[in-house]
């Protein structure tokens, strides 16, 4: 799409957030359609399907707070001229067209394109089935924004594809496909891989992880696990797993306050063979596969560790490479810890819950990239960016 000027973009930005606000009513009964038509079965994805008043301030808020960062579009990189007499500078350049490919949330319609437009690049929306009317409503009323400034409304375009025609776009698309961006979860993600002929860049699975050190502070360790686990069980820095050393004091009363404090929340807790012996009355972990599984319930693991390298090993061969905690009072072991563990995030004495760009300072997000190119972690504004080389010269030819 030609480079456009901050102040277009922010003023599209502008139009939108009005739009949205003066269209909350009729996005609602959108959104109860949505509702309505959805099988409450599965609760985590009927939480992020949603919308509410309180939602859609959040939207403008996203919005706004995009509008007021700066244009990452041709900020410069790095700078030289070469012996030659060559001029060799490195910008900051748009993808081209990006795909997003998620389930159930319809904010991700307003995030995902808020950040797409603002550096510059075209996005193509594929929301799932059972947010369609919600979705349709959203890039409708980002069309008007478009329009209203006097901009082609393909800059930000819904899809609305079954699983078939989904695999044949992905294979041949009928139209450019620079970066795909798939939201949701295993089966989403190997699907895309399979299918997809352009750079993917994946937002995986949480399954994140807790590991009690023997020197944690026990009620500061209690407050952030059932934070972790119960604030919200559909968010993908929710806690799954909780790993506690053998050697803390009081292991035994320990293990059964965690217990009582996880009951008191309605978790489902299960327990390897070491707890097992002092939780009693929990089930067992059947099998390995459920230490790599993300819940998106009110379901635990908790498993007993001699030490930090055995706590470790463990993070790394099953998390989802999203988010992981140290809960001690050694900072020799909370450095340990976060230099070993290969997570997109990794905390000292604090919830996961916290892994979301507008937590972490990074405004709106894309997704949470658990991929290591080209970014990891929160896909802001910032990173929505390639870059381009431009080299000035006066004749120069190469010997």
């Amino acid at each position: 799409m030609k480079l456009l000027h901050t102040t277009i973009k922010n003023n599209v930005l502008k139009s939108m957030t009005r739009i949205l606000d003066e269209n909350r009513e009729a996005l609602l009964k959108a959104n109860k359609r949505d509702l309505d038509a959805f099988n409450k079965e599965d609760q985590a994805m009927f939480e992020r399907l949603i919308l509410n008043d309180q939602k859609i301030d959040g939207m403008i808020k996203a919005i706004n707070e995009v509008k007021a960062q700066e244009d990452p579009v041709n900020q410069i990189i790095s700078h030289k001229t070469l012996e030659n007499g060559l001029k060799v500078t490195n910008k900051t350049a748009p993808f081209g067209t990006i795909m997003i490919i998620y389930e159930s949330r319809p904010d991700v319609t307003v995030e995902a394109a808020v950040l797409a437009f603002k550096s510059n690049n075209r996005i193509l929306l594929k929301g799932g089935k059972e947010a369609i009317h919600s979705n349709k409503f959203l890039v409708a009323l980002w069309h008007k924004a478009l329009i209203e400034n006097k901009l082609s409304e393909d800059y930000i375009k819904f899809l609305q594809m079954d699983r078939t025609e989904t695999q044949a776009f992905l294979k041949n698309p009928t139209e450019q496909l620079d970066l795909i961006v798939p939201r949701g979860g295993e089966r989403l993600i190997s699907f895309v891989k399979e299918h997809a002929t352009c750079a993917v860049l994946i937002s995986g699975r949480g399954n994140n992880f807790i590991y009690i050190d023997k020197s944690a502070e026990w009620n500061k360790t209690l407050a952030v696990i059932i934070n972790a686990k119960t604030a919200k069980i559909s968010a993908c820095n929710a806690l799954d797993k909780i790993l506690i050393n053998k050697n803390i004091e009081d292991y035994t009363k320990k293990l059964k306050e965690l217990e009582a404090v996880l009951k008191e929340k309605n978790v489902t807790i299960l327990v390897d063979k070491s707890v097992k012996e002092i939780l009693k009355d929990e089930a067992i972990i059947s099998e390995e596969s459920v230490w790599k599984e993300e819940f998106l319930a009110l379901k635990c693991c908790i498993g007993a560790v001699e030490n930090l390298d055995e706590a470790t090993e463990k993070i790394n061969k099953y998390s989802g490479g999203h988010s992981a905690a140290i809960m001690t009072t050694n900072d020799e072991s909370a450095e340990s810890f976060m230099e070993q563990v290969d997570c997109a995030a990794v905390y000292k004495n604090s919830s996961t819950r916290f892994t979301d760009g507008g937590q972490l300072g990074v405004g709106a997000e894309l997704a949470i990239s658990t991929d290591k190119l080209h970014h990891r972690g929160p896909l802001g504004l910032k990173k929505l960016v390639t870059n381009k080389y431009y080299i000035i010269g006066d004749g120069n030819v190469r010997v």
